[in-house]
């Protein structure tokens, strides 16, 4: 005859090693989630856009003290944008801003793409950017994650020649229909205060407007569409540019 205490005596141990057997599958089993850069790298496409509205601090008044001197068409705040010197494209010379009222010279920022944090934000710091103390640490972390991970190949979603967004225009519709127009009006003629209208913006500087589809407006209520991948935002940019033009 079994003894029933004999038999406890094996169970007991063999369940709790079964038990701790599947909690341990369970957790080496399931992927270690990464850490959620996504929003940080969109914030840092804010202070790049127009780091001074993201803080709330007074908009800069005098020119860059590292602004060309051969450039004379801008000055002020106008200046004083990582845009500005660094292209909407993140190519500076070697992009948009090759020419126009922004030609600079100034190298781009491809080569720092995958750098580490704490080297960019030593070089946004530095005697030529001057940045330090003008904004607080997450706010240069957030510019970094920008720089560092939050670069793309645009020319896979813009032909630079034709400006024209290489995307899905039915698609587009339908996240601007659904996301978009209802701060922008159904044809992208909206708020007032943008003083023209999407289509016409998003034919001039495409780059600009998939920026901005990407990691919004700043200081406004804009949602950021990063984590949905970039090719969302260029077949919304693909229907932006279908849109009536200023008059």
């Amino acid at each position: 005859m079994f003894s029933l205490n004999r038999i406890l005596g094996k169970l007991v141990p063999l369940a709790i090693a079964s038990t701790l057997a599947i909690t341990s599958f369970s957790v080496s089993a399931l992927p270690a989630n990464a850490d959620e850069i996504t929003s940080s790298i969109a914030r840092g496409g804010l202070l790049y856009d127009k780091w001074y509205k993201v803080i709330k601090a007074p908009t800069p008044e005098d020119t860059h003290f590292s602004w060309p001197a051969s450039n004379t068409n801008k000055s002020g705040d106008a200046t004083q944008r990582c845009k500005a010197c660094h292209g909407w494209d993140l190519m500076g010379a070697n992009g948009a801003y090759a020419s126009g009222s922004y030609q600079t010279g100034i190298t781009g920022l491809q080569k720092m793409s995958g750098a580490s944090i704490e080297s960019i934000v030593a070089i946004i710091k530095d005697a030529t950017h001057g940045f330090g103390g003008m904004m607080g640490d997450q706010d240069y972390i957030d510019l970094a994650n920008f720089v560092s991970s939050g670069q793309f190949d645009i020319d896979a979603y813009i032909n630079r020649e034709t400006k024209m967004a290489i995307g899905d225009i039915r698609k587009g519709e339908e996240y601007y229909n659904t996301v978009c127009s209802n701060c922008h009006g159904i044809d992208g003629d909206k708020p007032k205060d943008l003083g023209t209208t999407l289509g016409t913006l998003s034919n001039k500087n495409p780059w600009e407007i998939i920026q901005k589809i990407m990691n919004g407006q700043p200081a406004e209520q804009m949602p950021a569409l990063r984590a949905f991948g970039p090719q969302v935002s260029a077949d919304i940019l693909a229907y932006l540019q279908t849109l009536p033009l200023a008059e």
